[in-house]
């Protein structure tokens, strides 16, 4: 058969399907660099604010008066004085949201003399770069990727693809060590068993990115996200706090069911589609021994070593939590309230988060021999902290965005209009969650980072959740389904030419369809499932997310 005729049948053979994802992956690639995006969103913030300034647009302040108790000294007294919330005109009750124009003189000082201040406040910023340092640690010493291989390595031969998928939802703690160890493990591994190469990496992968918002432990993306939900919760409530632990309960749930729901999809769908691997396409490379070899003596000691700080670091947790007059318990608060008067703790998970890798990972590495001295745990952190030059970028210009979005108050007006129109369609209902997942796993084709989504889409729709009853933390988990169940399938995903790389070392012929063609399994059934779960534990069972975590909001 000719070139031609090749060509005529594959253009043939694709289908709607195969033909919207080539559409999605053209319109991502139109989209410019996220740092790019945010700058030109920052500047469009500006001149739609002079456009809607200008037009004097407003809308009636659906929150309740502030009631503030003042002392009058010549009457030596207290009185109550109301005044609309925060970025609101007139006086209750006739309090209006107006659009405030930052394209003019006023509003050019407020933007140059904010820029660094925007920068530095901005929540994300600090919490992320406060326990990259204590995962850095624990990366560099080792401790990560043992206790991956040891998992997975481990593992009887009949769960290997259940100790796979568990691994690489575990992985997700650290950044992108679970993209670059566990995956090509996992190919290595189905490889000796005899099993396709390509199932492997696909239920590793899986595991890896579709469950990214999953896990047993709090890693670096949750302070990130709760920094970025509480900056979007406070454009209504100023005094409104997201904890890291926000979506901790929810989190673990969802550790078992990715892992199963991705156990079964890689067994029963995905090596039946794949079939006998042949390896006439394959990289004579591709079997790398280093990372089939068993775990050393020196390591699992190291292992054993780290469980003993780990341990060693969560009764000393204890001690300070769980007693009533203990230093992280609030001695103003309730003691029989346990949530209450824990805030100072869940306040402080990140610094618990930096000591939690940075004892695990030194008490590895000093046993194998990778961290011998203060200068071995420096280079950790500073070798962490030198990956994040581009989120760093990244996020001052998305800081400057989010404050010009609140400043202008298009957030709260934008917010308000949302929550009226959903209220005259009478779509307030838990429902309005599985529409959310689904815009933003649409959303998540096109822009693949987690953080420079949320940053996108959370000073509009968190406020606007919350004004037809919803938390922010529910907000929030809701967001993480429909971000992860689509990353697996989304080219703008920032490791998906790894993967894509990593893949045609078994086969030279595997291409970006092929790959999302075998991904996208797991995709749907995360997302039917995740969103079921979803409904059932917070509305069916009136399960919290996380600790603390509201389901409702006090709407106005």
């Amino acid at each position: 058969m000719s070139n031609s005729d090749n060509s005529a049948a594959e253009v043939a053979s694709r289908n709607w399907f195969t033909r919207f994802l080539d559409t999605v992956e053209w319109l991502g690639n139109l989209l410019p660099h996220p740092v790019t995006l945010f700058a030109l969103l920052a500047t469009l913030m500006v001149f739609l604010s002079g456009l809607f300034g200008g037009l004097d647009v407003s809308v009636e302040d659906p929150r309740p008066a502030v009631v503030e108790t003042v002392e009058v000294a010549e009457l030596d007294a207290t009185v109550e004085r109301t005044h609309c919330p925060e970025g609101a005109t007139g006086a209750p009750p006739d309090c209006e949201i107006r659009a405030v124009s930052l394209l003019n003189a006023e509003g050019l000082r407020k933007i140059l003399g904010g820029l660094v201040s925007n920068f530095v406040n901005f929540a994300p910023l600090g919490v992320v770069l406060v326990a990259m340092l204590g995962v850095g640690v624990a990366e560099k010493s080792g401790l990560l990727s043992a206790l991956v291989r040891g998992i997975v390595l481990s593992a009887p031969k009949h769960v290997v693809t259940v100790a796979l998928v568990f691994a690489g939802v575990l992985s997700n703690t650290a950044s992108e060590m679970g993209y670059v160890v566990l995956v090509p493990l996992g190919g290595a591994i189905f490889l000796a068993l005899g099993r396709h190469p390509l199932a492997g990496m696909a239920a590793a992968f899986a595991g890896v990115s579709g469950g990214y918002s999953a896990n047993l432990l709090l890693g670096t993306i949750d302070p990130l996200l709760a920094g970025i939900t509480e900056e979007a919760a406070q454009l209504i409530d100023p005094a409104y706090e997201v904890y890291a632990t926000a979506n901790w309960f929810f989190m673990i749930i969802s550790t078992f069911m990715i892992t199963a729901i991705g156990s079964l999809v890689t067994i029963f769908v995905v090596e039946p589609k794949l079939g006998t691997y042949d390896d006439s396409n394959a990289d004579p490379s591709v079997l790398d021994d280093s990372q089939m070899k068993p775990l050393t003596g020196r390591e699992n000691k190291g292992l054993m070593v780290a469980g003993l700080a780990m341990l060693a670091v969560v009764g000393l947790i204890a001690l300070m939590v769980v007693p009533e007059g203990g230093v992280l318990r609030d001695p103003a608060a309730d003691a029989g309230n346990f949530l209450e008067s824990s805030k100072p703790f869940f306040r402080s998970v990140v610094a618990w988060i930096f000591v939690f890798f940075l004892v695990t990972g030194f008490a590895y590495g000093r046993v194998v021999g990778t961290m011998k001295n203060d200068r071995d745990v420096i280079d950790g952190m500073s070798s962490a902290i030198s990956t994040l030059g581009l989120y760093v970028v990244l996020v001052f210009f998305a800081a400057q965005f989010v404050a010009f979005f609140g400043w202008s108050n298009l957030g709260l007006i934008l917010a308000v209009t949302g929550a009226d129109f959903l209220q005259a369609i009478n779509l307030t209902g838990p429902m309005v969650f599985v529409l959310f997942i689904i815009m933003c796993g649409i959303v998540n084709l096109s822009l693949g980072s987690a953080s420079a989504q949320w940053a996108v889409t959370a000073p509009i729709f968190v406020p606007m959740l919350m004004f037809i009853g919803y938390s922010p933390e529910v907000i929030q988990a809701a967001y993480r389904i429909g971000d992860s169940t689509t990353n697996i399938i989304t080219p703008m995903m920032s490791y998906f030419g790894l993967i894509l790389a990593w893949a045609t070392r078994y086969d030279k012929k595997f291409g970006i369809g092929t790959l999302i063609a075998t991904m996208l399994p797991y995709s749907i059934c995360f997302f039917i499932g995740w969103s079921l779960l979803f409904l059932l534990w917070v509305f069916g069972l009136g399960l919290p997310v996380g600790p603390g975590s509201p389901t409702y909001y006090p709407a106005p």
